[in-house]
């Protein structure tokens, strides 16, 4: 092991966080990924780090009533618009609606979470109309909502690695990380 405390995976820095960061995102987004061993204890290491993030701030929010002005729409689902001084203006109504209020620790781990995981976009599985249809997945909320509750009575070791041998090609030692 070197003395700095992480693996340096035969990568620059920037190669090596981009690789950690793509892993780590896809470990959450997916739920197990192959990968080689050593890259999988560097991943372990972050992926544990953030899903104790999300268990610790999981209900540090309240809850508010604020307006909002929402476009009103006809019967077909467009916006009505109206004649205003020789404008076409949309027409808006005003809505109480609750929002989630983050406090500030949990917008803290928020950030924190953010500047480690990519944006995720789920693409629909035929490939026709993949602009249209193609969602972005706010990883962020999946942890809070989805992924922290399953933990809250655990304390650490939220992944399991399951190695499957060597690989073919270079005979790098290959595993499955997968969250438990």
């Amino acid at each position: 092991m070197n003395a700095s405390g992480y693996r340096k995976l035969g990568r620059t820095t920037p190669q090596r966080k981009a690789l950690l960061r793509n892993q780590v995102t896809n470990l959450l987004y997916h739920g197990k990924i192959k990968t080689t061993e050593t890259r999988a204890k560097e991943v372990r290491r972050i992926a544990e780090k953030l899903i104790t993030l999300a268990v610790k701030e999981k209900d540090n929010f309240e809850e508010v009533e604020v307006m909002v002005k929402v476009p009103k729409k006809d019967s077909n689902g467009k916006r009505v618009k109206e004649v205003v001084n020789g404008k076409k203006v949309t027409v808006y109504d005003e809505v109480k609606k609750t929002i989630k209020k983050d406090k500030p620790s949990r917008m803290n781990a928020r950030r924190k979470m953010l500047s480690i995981l990519y944006p995720v976009t789920e693409v629909p599985k035929d490939g026709k109309k993949v602009r249209s249809l193609s969602k972005e997945v706010d990883m962020v909320a999946k942890l809070f909502d989805e992924i922290a509750p399953k933990y809250v009575d655990r304390k650490g070791g939220y992944t399991r690695i399951i190695k499957l041998g060597m690989r073919k090609g270079d005979g790098a030692p290959e595993v499955i990380i997968e969250l438990v």
